[in-house]
């Protein structure tokens, strides 16, 4: 997700039964309103998450307002940028971005061999070009990949 749909999440955008997210308003038009499936670690964190605010409603943000240590609900986090920086320096990643993040999960899905629709869905791109531009596949991906039609090949008879 980019960083304002991560900033601005309301509780009512996330159902921990079905675990599916739905990004709210988004970059792009398009964007706005796809549903992000939700992993088991992902549900984990934001069930914890949840147990800081135990009277937490639907239209509150899920990262809300803090100013001279007053949590305000009602209006989401200005900013994470020093929070980020913390986690990062104490993490080792100095000088990594929020925004690489986004690239790196999007290079891990088509590793993955996600289908194409699959990585645009999950995304919010629009287009197969943002789609490279996002994706850095790594050279030994593709040797693998390539070396999995070989063995199936192989295994068939063929070679």
């Amino acid at each position: 997700m980019r960083r304002d749909e991560v900033r601005k999440l309301q509780w009512q955008q996330i159902n921990l039964i079905e675990r599916i997210l739905t990004v709210g308003k988004a970059k792009t038009r398009e964007s706005t309103g796809r549903r992000i499936p939700l992993n088991s670690a992902t549900i984990a964190v934001l069930e914890m998450w949840r147990t800081r605010f135990p009277n937490a409603s639907p239209e509150h943000y899920i990262f809300p307002a803090c100013e001279n240590h007053h949590i305000d609900p009602t209006r989401p986090m200005r900013s994470f940028c020093t929070a980020w920086r913390a986690a990062t320096r104490e993490a080792g990643l100095r000088g990594l971005r929020f925004h690489d993040l986004r690239h790196h999960t999007i290079t891990k899905l088509a590793e993955g061999l996600a289908s194409e629709q699959t990585v645009l869905a999950i995304a919010g791109h629009l287009s197969k070009r943002m789609l490279e531009r996002y994706s850095h596949i790594r050279m030994e991906a593709k040797r693998k990949a390539l070396d999995a039609i070989a063995r199936a090949e192989i295994d068939a008879g063929y070679l």
